[in-house]
């Protein structure tokens, strides 16, 4: 009897673990996303890198450690032990979003060492989740005392000050330079797991923009269209790069899907030419 077994393919797989906010694997999520660039990749064999890691930190801690010698501990030896910080030298290299890459590199942008962070600290049963802070991700930690805002890249606890002063520019650029008008806590809040890898995706996104890589754009918006399907400027995205590579019937489905479900403005009326170009050329 001839036994087959269909292997999914990368997004297939993505797809599978993204399709309930209950539960989310935010971890095994994040490692697959490099599956695009590293076709053989072993998630599993990732994962496990990761459990041996908390074993390791655990054995660390008495038994009646509470909650800020956890935390301290977690720092001591992610940041000072394992020494994972910022790759400040490369810090638009693609790799600093695979979590494969960073355990061996021990570098990498704040939200891709957030994840690996928040992993051994949840792992030790400390209550700390992501901030979707503007420009920087962060991590939070609930202690009996009060919160604590940490800097992914250091483990430094930010002060109230600090915050509001890495904030600045922020509320300057999108003129809410008012602070009472929208407080320092509403970019506080905790960022759930799928916009987590929605941020960890679209860092993709802009560097394959950036570098004209096509065919990897594509790739990466296939995973955003499948996270967040919804959200109609990611067909519009991966519809202009279809068109770049030539793939004018792929393009035109994306920007059909857009143009329909998005209100006329500069950016509708731009792909409506688009798309009609694109018509022309293959009628």
């Amino acid at each position: 009897m001839n036994l087959s077994l269909d292997v999914p393919t990368a997004l297939e797989y993505f797809s599978a673990l993204v399709q309930c906010d209950a539960d989310f694997p935010l971890l095994e999520t994040a490692i697959s996303l490099a599956q695009d660039e590293y076709p053989e990749l072993d998630v599993g064999q990732v994962l496990s890198e990761v459990d041996q890691l908390l074993a390791r930190l655990r054995r660390r801690i008495p038994a009646d450690a509470g909650p800020l010698q956890k935390l301290r501990a977690v720092n001591q030896f992610f940041f000072r032990d394992l020494k994972f910080s910022s790759n400040v030298n490369h810090y638009y290299d693609p790799d600093n979003s695979y979590v494969n890459v960073v355990l061996g590199t021990r570098r990498a942008i704040p939200i891709t060492l957030a994840v690996l962070w928040l992993e051994l600290a949840q792992g030790l049963g400390l209550s700390a989740r992501g901030v979707g802070f503007p420009g920087h991700f962060m991590v939070k930690v609930n202690l009996p005392k009060g919160q604590v805002v940490i800097d992914p890249l250091d483990g430094q606890s930010l002060s109230r000050e600090q915050l509001a002063e890495r904030l600045a520019p922020h509320r300057q650029g999108r003129d809410l330079m008012d602070e009472h008008a929208v407080p320092l806590a509403l970019f506080l809040q905790v960022t759930p797991p799928r916009d987590i890898i929605g941020r960890m995706l679209r860092n993709l996104k802009e560097i394959h923009t950036t570098q004209q890589d096509w065919p990897r754009l594509i790739a990466v918006q296939s995973r955003l269209i499948v996270l967040l399907p919804q959200v109609w400027d990611e067909y519009r995205a991966r519809g202009l790069a279809y068109a770049e590579t030539g793939r004018s019937a792929l393009a035109l489905q994306d920007l059909e899907t857009y143009l329909a479900n998005v209100d006329h403005g500069v950016e509708w009326t731009a792909t409506a030419q688009r798309a009609a170009e694109l018509k022309r050329a293959t009628s």
